[in-house]
């Protein structure tokens, strides 16, 4: 099994119910378990500024699923959550991202591993190092638009909050 990280964020509709069915969605995948999740953080949007606030996470799994298969399904899920890609950087329902593969550096077409703009982004950095306390964050990171917006003790507990 293999040991990976997405980052999944939201800023239309209603934002937690879009994570919630997004990770819900992973759950239920045979090739993945041992979900983990990060605190839910509200941030600023980045590059279009023009929209809503998303809230962000990151989750860690175990996968037997390659790179390029744990991308498909992650592209599943936003097409099944309607994403539509629109604008670049723009208003999304749903976003998921394969920030790190185990060891793996990986660099195609359509996937790059480690996600190649994770370093310059506090919503990603921040809830990455919950779940991986050994990661230092940049000195010149940009903190003032992240912000923790709800804690849950475990995945199941989040996906039972109806709030």
């Amino acid at each position: 099994m293999n040991e990976v990280y997405l980052s999944l964020g939201s800023n239309l509709g209603d934002r937690k119910a879009q994570l919630q069915e997004a990770v819900r969605l992973l759950q239920t995948n045979p090739s993945i378990s041992n979900i983990k999740m990060s605190s839910i953080y509200e941030t600023a949007p980045v590059g279009y500024l023009d929209q809503h606030a998303f809230l962000n996470l990151v989750i860690r799994l175990e996968t037997s699923l390659s790179p390029l298969e744990l991308l498909d399904i992650c592209q599943e899920i936003e097409q099944a959550l309607h994403r539509e890609r629109l604008v670049r950087w723009g208003p999304r329902t749903v976003d998921l991202d394969v920030l790190l593969y185990g060891q793996e550096q990986l660099a195609t077409e359509r996937l790059t591993i480690p996600h190649p703009r994770m370093y310059e982004r506090a919503f990603v950095l921040v809830p990455l190092q919950e779940l991986m306390p050994s990661l230092i964050l940049p000195e010149d990171l940009e903190m003032q638009e992240v912000h923790v917006w709800k804690t849950y003790i475990n995945v199941n507990t989040f996906l039972r909050d109806a709030n």
